[in-house]
């Protein structure tokens, strides 16, 4: 298999980041806290995502997918812009039109023969079974993390009895 070097691993962890926190705060019903935090995260995982894909070329240079990663780039700012301005229809759909994309290029990176992700599942599974809870369980510690301090600041505070 093909050596994997530090930017190909940590671009596939930003995407298993982005792929396992995007429902975190699609489908949750707050608009809190927790979803700013999940958010803020999810916002910088897709940046990562993106510009390192630049520096990940096959043989034929530029792909489809780096013209993805220019468009996703463009939505998730444009959605980070509607949410600072309250703008929460644009800001909705941009993220999720975003999330959209990332997955369907995972899935691509996932399941097309050749790639790595097919590769690294076919010669070493423990490894990418490591991987894989290993994002799932800190992804599970932000999200919990994040929605004890959102719960933390919503209490009321009731004075102390003399």
């Amino acid at each position: 298999m093909e050596h994997w070097n530090w930017l190909i691993a940590t671009h596939a962890i930003a995407a298993g980041y982005v792929v396992v926190l995007g429902p975190a705060n699609i489908f949750r019903r707050k608009r809190d806290r927790a979803h700013k935090i999940v958010g803020y995260t999810w916002v910088g995982a897709m940046y990562y995502l993106c510009l390192t894909s630049f520096w990940i070329q096959g043989d034929g240079g530029f792909t489809w997918l780096h013209g993805l990663s220019v468009f996703t780039l463009l939505t998730v700012t444009l959605g980070l812009v509607s949410a600072i301005r309250r703008r929460i229809d644009s800001h909705r759909g941009n993220m999720v039109g975003a999330y959209i994309g990332t997955v369907i290029a995972f899935a691509f990176a996932a399941l097309v023969p050749g790639r790595r992700i097919p590769l690294l599942l076919s010669e070493e599974p423990a490894t990418l079974a490591f991987a894989a809870a290993l994002i799932l369980t800190s992804s599970a510690a932000l999200f919990l993390t994040a929605r004890s301090l959102a719960r933390r600041n919503t209490q009321p505070v009731t004075a102390p009895i003399p």
